[in-house]
């Protein structure tokens, strides 16, 4: 039964000052020395000062540094609402998402206080609520960077820049990543509310598919939980009831006691599958709990039945596997790095519908939820349930080591149990991961054998979390894991980004990985979007410009990183045109053209290794704020060029030209599916309309074929145009020939030939 949930969304006041050393704790203090704006919730206290008119827009120029001030400032949120009548209920104070360290406080009296900005927050206000009348909500956020500097940190505790963020629990990108600037935020991110909690109700629910038979019966298992003010626990019972489509299932039993578990069938099961391999099925289930046979209270979820397994062998010497396993089929994964929607959050909900339909309309089977972000709502979880996306989900930790004092390894452990048990009913999630890079990071520091390849978090306090509460899960300790004895070059999950220079030189071309977990290339915005946030005066001056390096993303105060994206990007178009153009329209152009042919490389060429290499995770689907980066959709939704030759090469069925090898090419027809079908293809040379291979063949499911080979001259320049048809649909891609450098007028003459293939695109 739904319990009552009062909304606290919209308009809030907010007071502010500098949180200096004769600042006190009365939330009467900032009445009188702080200034005092509308406020918005969800919100960031950047958008209410740029909304009241005090500061420019953060992100234009280099107004980023105008917000430096306000990391050491106070916040004080205040509003009122009227409580409803006393009907015997608690009441519970929600927070979705409270950034960071806050105390809160109802008509005056402190009811309790957090510094978790990754997680929700619920505070019983019970006791404190003025009922049917009106109450006055108060919370106080102290400065982030104040509250850290006066720890003690430990000297393991380690970063490549500053040690600011990893004490605190709020994203690590807020504090500069070189995809995202850095907003030391404060402010209600997620919706605020007051919900009922009722005596009587079903607490939990945990659903797992254990097995799947051979005639298609589902066996599964519910864990639950329930409370009552019941003196005796007799006349309880629990009833399931499941309906996908016109499908149904019911069971029931007799519920003894609060907490047990509850096995049951499903016979002739429709089973859930990541896209390209089947159906998304999704069952709703209705969990309801009477007593004496009356409804005492019912609860709904959306749960996939499904088998997910991950063959994870990495020994030293060995080559090692990194496979995933859906219902018994190998999965060949594609699909891109999930990393901040909004560097400012509380847009993130807006921006959430827009980038799903880019991953859905990509072809993408897989994100990996990078571990500098905080962790999605069940609004994005659902998206990839209903459409097959698995998810990777790392725990939000990047790129550094964190402290292994006991009370930050409890707030590790209360942060991850809480993520957990929140998400873990949704078919989507694939596997818990401990870290973003921090195996890696530990090697290159200089500790001894004993040290560098042992983190408490990920090794002991993680998969502990992960054993309490969702044991049927995979958990994998660090992206990537580097066992003792191995390196980063030598495990079979691996982040190939190694020098960034020409896409097909050998640091990629002869990557060890069975999975690329992060592999990208940089790609200019169209000018269209450069305006919105570089001056005219600098659009022509991007080396070497702080503008420009402003949203590299560099924190220009704090220095520059030891590559300059900007740079690179340039490099990349010098390497592929011989030279490179003085006006930006140009630049850009040829810039996305360089990321677009690197992007379907890389992807192309995990493709035709499979099964020797199993999945790809590119980096990366979209900017979380205007930048020059390696997504291929700009913060603006501006597809670059690189999103339609993706688009293309993650078809289920591909037609794809390898390598060249002595003098000749390989052609490859791969089939990422579980269905055979019959496809109808043609190679013909874009230049002189000569077609150099035509036939129809089978494609048998899961697999690739070679279905022909194209003899050529190793320094050819040509354009190749490659369709196919499979029961009346057309497909298309292309391959280009030869070394750099290319004809920049040549090249861009190929591409609106490629962009006229099947399923065409318009590119400026």
């Amino acid at each position: 039964m739904n319990e009552k949930r009062i909304s606290l969304d919209g308009k809030w006041k907010l007071y502010y000052a500098l949180e200096d050393g004769d600042t006190t704790d009365d939330i009467g203090y900032l009445h009188t020395v702080g200034k005092c704006i509308d406020a918005t919730v969800p919100g960031n206290v950047e958008l209410d000062l740029y909304a009241a008119g005090i500061e420019p827009d953060p992100f234009y120029g280099e107004n980023i540094y105008k917000f430096r001030k306000y990391e050491f400032y106070r916040w004080q949120f205040e509003r009122s609402f009227v409580a409803p009548e006393d009907n015997g209920s608690r009441w519970n104070l929600c927070f979705d998402g409270l950034n960071c360290i806050a105390d809160i406080f109802l008509n005056g009296r402190k009811i309790g206080d957090c510094a978790n900005a990754m997680i929700p927050h619920a505070f019983d206000i019970t006791d404190y609520m003025e009922y049917g009348k009106e109450n006055n909500i108060t919370v106080l956020i102290h400065s982030a960077l104040n509250h850290v500097r006066k720890m003690d940190i430990p000297v393991l505790v380690h970063t490549h820049e500053t040690g600011d963020f990893q004490m605190l629990r709020m994203p690590a990108s807020s504090f500069g990543w070189d995809i995202v600037g850095r907003f030391i935020s404060a402010g209600m991110w997620r919706s605020v509310s007051i919900v009922e909690v009722k005596p009587d109700r079903i607490v939990d629910a945990y659903y797992v598919t254990r097995k799947i038979e051979s005639d298609g019966t589902a066996v599964m298992r519910l864990r639950y939980r329930w409370d009552t003010q019941a003196a005796i626990l007799d006349g309880f019972t629990l009833e399931l009831d499941g309906l996908c489509g016109n499908h149904v299932f019911h069971a029931e039993k007799y519920a003894g006691f609060v907490d047990g578990t509850f096995e049951f069938t499903v016979p002739d099961a429709r089973l859930w599958w990541p896209h390209g391999y089947g159906e998304a099925s999704l069952y709703d289930v209705t969990l309801t709990l009477k007593h004496d046979g009356n409804i005492v209270d019912v609860r709904k979820d959306r749960i996939g039945i499904r088998k997910l397994e991950i063959d994870h062998i990495m020994e030293p010497n060995e080559d090692g596997e990194f496979k995933v396993i859906a219902n018994g089929c190998p999965i060949m994964c594609k699909g891109s790095n999930w990393v901040p929607l909004d560097v400012l959050h509380s847009r993130d909900r807006d921006r959430l519908g827009p980038a799903m339909e880019l991953v859905i309309d990509s072809g993408c089977n897989i994100l990996r939820c990078w571990g500098g972000n905080v962790y999605e709502d069940h609004d994005f979880f659902n998206a990839c349930d209903e459409h097959g996306i698995l998810v990777w989900q790392d725990f939000s930790m990047a790129c550094c080591i964190y402290s292994e004092e006991s009370s930050f390894l409890k707030q590790i452990e209360d942060e991850a149990s809480a993520i957990v048990r929140k998400l873990r009913n949704h078919p989507s999630i694939l596997l818990w991961a401990g870290d973003n890079e921090i195996d890696y990071y530990m090697v290159q520091q200089d500790y001894d054998a004993s040290m560098r390849n042992y983190n408490v978090i990920s090794r002991e306090v993680l998969p502990h979390v992960v054993r309490l509460h969702d044991p049927y899960r995979f958990y994998l300790p660090s992206s990537p894991y580097i066992k003792e004895g191995m390196n980063v070059f030598n495990v079979p999950e691996q982040h190939n980004w190694g020098p960034r220079g020409y896409f097909k030189d050998d640091y990629y071309k002869l990557t060890t990985a069975h999975f690329i977990s992060e592999c990208g290339y940089h790609g200019c915005p169209s000018v269209e979007s450069l305006r919105k946030f570089i001056p005219e005066k600098d659009l022509d001056h991007w080396l070497d410009n702080p503008v420009w390096t402003t949203h590299d993303t560099d924190y220009l105060p704090y220095g520059e990183r030891s590559y300059n994206r900007i740079r690179l990007m340039h490099d990349q178009v010098e390497i592929l045109f011989g030279n490179v153009p003085a006006d930006i329209e140009t630049f850009s152009f040829l810039s996305q053209i360089s990321q677009a042919e690197a992007m379907k490389f890389f992807i192309e060429r995990t493709r035709v290794k499979k099964w020797r290499r199993t999945g790809i995770i590119w980096w990366n689907i979209l900017d979380g704020w205007p930048q020059i980066s390696d997504a291929v959709v700009d913060y603006y939704f501006d597809k670059k060029l690189a999103y339609y030759y993706i688009k293309r090469v993650q078809k289920p069925v591909a037609v794809i030209m390898d390598e060249l090898y002595g003098w000749e090419r390989k052609v490859y027809l791969c089939n990422d599916s579980r269905e055979s079908c019959l496809v109808s293809y043609k190679i013909e040379d874009a230049d002189t309309s000569e077609v150099v291979l035509e036939s129809t063949r089978l494609s048998p499911a899961n697999e690739n074929i070679e279905i022909g080979r194209i003899r050529e001259i190793p320094t050819a320049r040509k354009l190749y145009l490659i369709t196919w048809e499979i029961n009346g649909k057309q497909f298309g891609n292309h391959y280009i020939t030869g070394y750099p450098a290319y004809d920049a007028d040549t090249m861009l003459g190929w591409v609106k030939k490629i962009a006229a293939l099947p399923e065409p695109f318009d590119f400026r």
